[in-house]
């Protein structure tokens, strides 16, 4: 519209930029394709077992199925074709992480109020990097690290409830870099930040890389990570023996000892560092000490295997991820410190920042932005709730020791054929075993174990329908590790997977 003295003017349909902006949130829409989402999701657990667990596809097949660029108008019914290529194109490509005979890693749990509790905090959508952008969310969190806590059997030194606290993060990765960052930075304030370059980091040659990667991130020299050897005969755990003098070389060499990344349940035989061991070891060094519970962190829920986390009240900190066996679907690690104060000198702003309002002043509030390395953050804390509630820690007491029996009963198995070693002590749901060496039995062929155990993995992965394991090397052995996890895992899916194994072995030592 041209106005007075020539000047356009525009005018904006209200009412129809209105329909166009709600209709992004609109709830009679919502409620239509949320249906056809759930419905996909039943369709695909009713079908896993129809599905390979790991597709036989090729680098870059994805890209030949799909368009080379974005709409830049979505089709009719775009997100009814959408779920079309989901169920025809994506899935048929996935490794099936849920299935049943998924016994390659350590699990990614799922539950449906795990998966529920992720869509329900996906639509409240909030981003609580401070009490005041959104007070209930850090509260529940600070709640459920503390239910959490309490349920695992932590010392009251790591809970709020004790002085210590915890927050929800995403991976291990970043537990382990944020305590290795305050750890830093607590060390350097005493010795000077000129003598970064002196400070050494030690952890086991069982250690999960993560920690070699965060104490790059953290800038330790490379050659100050100490991985200090392993051995078969104490089932791969660290020696504080070991440590110790490993320690007294660094310290006579000038050097600062600065962190130690203690493991319970090592991603390659679930070894179990001697925890208390190792505290007495390195407190004359002033050593922040980690637990890595990653997997095993979870059976802490069930009180007979406490007894692998003797010593914990001498730990600086402590994580565990919830969505590897506690039936919080990814993603969701627990962290505990038991000096929350390190964490906020560290990674805290050095100013203050928008939303802390008159409402948190005065009072001894948690920003959770101050914890860790992001500022905008998930509301995982409202799942976690969700799963602690509504199956209780008596429920997850029975997941966790229906899988622990199954991994039992595979072990009794591998065990009762001559032609098979378990390799080393089952203390979870990892079994790790191996064909023995063939001259022990006669052959002629006398090819190495670890290329005999190479060839039956590749064919226990293949067959149809079979299982889907993963190995390691331990020890100079190459093993095959069987674990057990999925939610959707029976008994039957664990005898079928020995028979396969068994199978297998066979045609391999009569070629």
């Amino acid at each position: 519209i041209t106005g007075q003295n020539g000047i356009v003017q525009v005018v904006v349909d209200t009412a129809e930029k209105k329909t166009k902006s709600t209709g992004l949130l609109d709830a009679d829409e919502f409620r239509r394709q949320s249906h056809q989402v759930v419905d996909l999701i039943s369709e695909y657990y009713d079908r896993m077992g129809d599905y390979p667990v790991h597709p036989s596809v090729t680098p870059g097949f994805l890209r030949n199925l799909l368009p080379p660029d974005a709409p830049f108008r979505p089709e009719p019914d775009a997100f009814s074709s959408a779920l079309k290529d989901v169920r025809d194109i994506i899935l048929p490509g996935l490794t099936h992480w849920q299935s049943a005979r998924h016994m390659a890693h350590f699990p990614a749990s799922s539950s449906t109020i795990g998966a529920l509790g992720e869509a329900l905090t996906a639509g409240i959508n909030v981003v609580p990097f401070t009490w005041a952008a959104s007070p209930a969310a850090t509260e529940l969190e600070m709640l459920v690290v503390d239910w959490l806590g309490k349920a695992l059997h932590l010392p009251d030194s790591l809970l709020f409830a004790g002085g210590g606290g915890g927050t929800l993060l995403g991976t291990s990765c970043e537990a382990i870099l944020c305590t290795l960052v305050a750890a830093r930075d607590r060390k350097l304030a005493e010795i000077g930040g000129n003598r970064i370059c002196d400070l050494v980091v030690y952890c086991s040659d069982q250690t999960h890389f993560a920690f070699r990667k965060a104490a790059r991130i953290a800038g330790i020299l490379r050659d100050h990570c100490r991985a200090i050897p392993t051995c078969h005969h104490n089932m791969f755990a660290l020696s504080p023996t070991e440590l110790e003098a490993a320690m007294q070389a660094d310290v006579d060499a000038g050097l600062v000892p600065l962190f130690l990344c203690a493991t319970l349940g090592t991603t390659q035989t679930t070894a179990v560092d001697p925890i208390g061991q190792l505290c007495a070891v390195t407190a004359p060094h002033g050593v922040w000490v980690h637990v890595d519970a990653a997997y095993a962190g979870n059976a802490l829920v069930c009180p007979e295997f406490t007894e692998v986390i003797d010593g914990v009240e001498a730990v600086d900190s402590f994580s565990m991820n919830a969505h590897k066996w506690l039936l919080a679907n990814n993603d969701c690690c627990a962290m505990w410190v038991k000096k929350p104060s390190a964490l906020v000198a560290a990674l805290g702003p050095e100013q203050d920042l928008i939303l802390k309002d008159a409402a948190s002043e005065g009072h001894n509030v948690v920003d959770y932005m101050d914890w860790t390395m992001t500022l905008t953050r998930r509301f995982r804390a409202l799942k976690m709730w969700l799963v602690l509630r509504c199956y209780g820690i008596q429920g997850l007491r029975d997941h966790i020791r229906n899988h622990v029996r199954m991994a039992e009963a595979f072990e009794k198995m591998v065990k009762a054929d001559e032609r098979f070693e378990v390799v080393t002590d089952r203390k979870f749901a990892l079994v790790c075993f191996r064909l023995r060496s063939q001259d022990k039995f006669g052959g002629a062929d006398k090819q190495p174990a670890n290329r005999l155990n190479r060839r039956l993995l590749e064919e226990v992965n293949a067959a149809t329908s079979g299982p889907y394991m993963s190995s390691a090397t331990v020890g100079g052995m190459f093993i095959l590790r069987c674990a057990i996890g999925s939610t959707l895992t029976e008994d039957h899916h664990v005898s079928d997977a020995w028979k396969v194994v068994q199978d297998q072995a066979t045609i391999i030592l009569h070629d």
